[in-house]
């Protein structure tokens, strides 16, 4: 593999540049992550991160809203937003030869947004409208009713808020919250492409040098939730979310065999939730496992679509066969699951986008930067035995479980 040529610069102001140098590419992707993200909202302000995030495109640096898309989509720049749990991530993905005027511009949309009251209205009425489309669109409200269950709280909170928060919410009290939140102070800024390093540390600085904002404080976490919450609608479709607890990625002995215990689960359509409660069966449209991990806590989030008549089967045979994984897996299914778990991290590789939100992952999580050699060799290196002792570890047990349909499902099998 290439050899990876990371340069890590933190600034007076708080924030911290990563970047990953590839001479390969013609292209460069930044990810700026702020740490404004749903969980610091708290239950006035839910869905303050997203208006916020909106808001923040309506007008900076002397730039209207019209001007600020105009001069995005004039450097090439495929962008998009995100708001996570922690973090807000802003990212943009452009020629090389753009990314000098891009950090630019995002420079000023950190530090000198217009936040007008002119413009709030329409950002908090789009936030709405998604907020609404919930009911439209069941498996998103049933996962993200999983995630607000499962993680401890403030966590696991939903990125669009609540009717009554949205309504409440007033330009005066979100540009307040915006200015505290939008800090550098434990922000991290990610660039990987082709770059030359003391010029891009140097652009950086000048731009953003001029970003302002204290510390926040320690997040306070307070218990899961966890349990079974059953929602009745009248469907065609029943749509069953399941998560139980996982090896956090700090916890690198366990994280590996756990990623491997992924895909031997979910991994395609050899994996055996595919082959078992799709193809052998008939139960369901769509199932598959992720895994999904923060500092704090991570878990193994399963999903599955069918019809009411096949619910219940569909459930006791997805718990099933969760529970059938801690029994270990075979040699041909390890194999299997290292190939195509390492095939994603190649691919990833080729991806300066999803470089520069590695680079992000593993600086908060880690604390350093990890190469994909590493990577795949701490992948090659799992055992059967590793898997197993992982599955032992943390067990297809107390599982969370969301669930909306017509008719309450028994789910004395989560237990």
């Amino acid at each position: 593999m290439i050899k990876e040529k990371f340069f890590v610069q933190e600034f007076e102001n708080g924030l911290t540049l990563l970047a990953e140098q590839l001479d390969y590419v013609v292209s460069a992707a930044v990810v700026l992550a702020v740490p404004a993200g749903c969980s610091r909202d708290g239950d006035k302000l839910a869905g303050a991160s997203t208006v916020m995030t909106e808001w923040l495109f309506r007008g900076a640096g002397g730039r209207n809203s019209r001007q600020l898309n105009d001069a995005l989509d004039s450097l090439g720049c495929h962008r998009e937003e995100g708001v996570r749990s922690l973090f807000v991530h802003f990212q943009a993905s452009q020629t090389h030869q753009s990314l000098d005027p891009v950090l630019a511009i995002y420079g000023d949309i950190l530090a000198r947004p217009e936040l007008a009251d002119k413009t709030f209205d329409p950002c908090r009425n789009l936030v709405a409208q998604e907020l609404a489309g919930l009911e439209d669109d069941p498996s998103r409200k049933c996962n993200l009713c999983l995630r607000e269950r499962f993680y401890p709280r403030p966590l696991g909170a939903s990125v669009l808020g609540s009717e009554e928060s949205l309504k409440a919410m007033t330009s005066q009290v979100l540009r307040a919250h915006a200015k505290t939140h939008l800090t550098p102070r434990g922000s991290m800024l990610a660039v990987a492409g082709r770059f030359e390093w003391p010029a891009l540390r140097d652009h950086v600085a000048e731009v953003f040098g001029g970003w302002r904002g204290g510390p926040l404080d320690e997040l306070t976490l307070a218990a899961a939730q966890r349990g079974v919450c059953q929602e009745s609608k009248a469907t065609s479709q029943v749509q069953i979310c399941l998560a139980y607890d996982a090896p956090r990625p700090q916890e690198e002995k366990l994280y590996y065999p756990m990623r491997v215990a992924e895909m031997a689960l979910s991994g395609g359509m050899s994996g055996r939730l595919f082959s078992e409660v799709r193809e052998k069966r008939g139960l369901v449209y769509s199932v598959g496992a992720r895994y999904h991990g923060m500092k704090a806590a991570a878990g193994m989030f399963v999903y599955a679509g069918t019809t009411p008549e096949k619910a219940q089967q569909t459930l006791d045979v997805t718990v099933g066969e969760l529970k059938r994984l801690g029994e270990g897996i075979d040699e041909d299914e390890l194999v299997r699951a290292k190939t195509q778990l390492k095939s994603a991290l190649i691919m990833q590789g080729e991806s300066t986008a999803a470089r520069a939100n590695g680079l992000v992952g593993d600086w908060h999580l880690l604390g350093r930067l990890r190469g994909l050699e590493e990577v795949s060799s701490a992948i090659d290196a799992v055992t059967r035995q590793d898997v197993l002792e992982c599955l032992a570890a943390y067990p297809a047990r107390n599982i969370t479980g969301c669930f909306l349909g017509p008719q309450a499902l028994d789910t004395a099998a989560l237990e």
